[in-house]
């Protein structure tokens, strides 16, 4: 399973918050771009990569210190936030994205979801789907959607997507834990990297019995509660 960090980005700066709360929220520095390199140089092989200003309103307000984070590193790098289009999509696969995390989009067009993973490629489109109890947050976990996880990740299947992230929004910054339950749910219908609340080899290990294919990890390498090196090892 791979363990792969996570960089949240608002204002061009690193932060984390806690449970999507923007009124919560601690930075981590003021360089995305050195940030990447560090987590490159600690032995990252891909980084997971958010802009939450897009998230929330729609808009790549950190197009440009993305693009550069994705320039300067050599490992592969998966963008999220605010591609509510398929040419922001292509946009940042033409600038070196190796692929696209797509969320809001996929839930309120769900019609276009074929078309996406035609233009896009299987392999490089990944659904956020951030799930709030049992059904799917959208807007940076701003509003809670009426569209049910597990059916929402059988539709995903049957347009052809292979592969989501996965996160419980109630754990997400909060370092107690996973969803395991509903990973393994989500895992038995798609390939799924699963997020939120991870914060100690422990909860690897249960992730990957639970099918994780990879596990996004943030909070916790920043406050130094699990050290990069040692969830690689594990």
């Amino acid at each position: 399973m791979d363990v792969i960090p996570a960089i949240d980005i608002r204002g061009g700066r690193c932060v984390r918050l806690v449970l999507g709360d923007f009124n919560r929220e601690t930075r981590y520095g003021d360089d995305p771009v050195a940030m990447a390199k560090r987590w490159q140089e600690e032995g990252a092989t891909r980084l997971h990569v958010v802009d939450l200003d897009g998230a929330r309103d729609g808009v790549r307000a950190n197009a440009d210190v993305i693009t550069r984070l994705i320039s300067a590193v050599h490992i592969p790098v998966q963008v999220g936030g605010g591609i509510r289009t398929l040419d922001d999509a292509q946009g940042l696969l033409h600038a070196g994205a190796n692929r696209v995390v797509m969320g809001t989009s996929v839930v309120e067009r769900s019609d276009q979801i074929g078309q996406w993973v035609s233009a896009l490629g299987a392999e490089r489109l990944i659904v956020a789907v951030d799930a709030n109890g049992d059904h799917v947050a959208t807007r940076g976990w701003q509003v809670t959607s009426a569209v049910e996880l597990l059916p929402f990740c059988h539709q995903l299947k049957s347009h052809g997507v292979q592969r989501v992230l996965y996160t419980d929004v109630a754990r997400d910054g909060m370092q107690s834990g996973p969803n395991v339950d509903r990973t393994r749910q989500v895992a038995d219908v798609l390939s799924v990297i699963a997020s939120g609340g991870v914060s100690s080899i422990e909860h690897l290990r249960a992730l990957a019995t639970a099918g994780a294919e990879a596990a996004v990890i943030g909070t916790a390498l920043y406050t130094g509660a699990l050290r990069l090196e040692e969830a690689l090892a594990c």
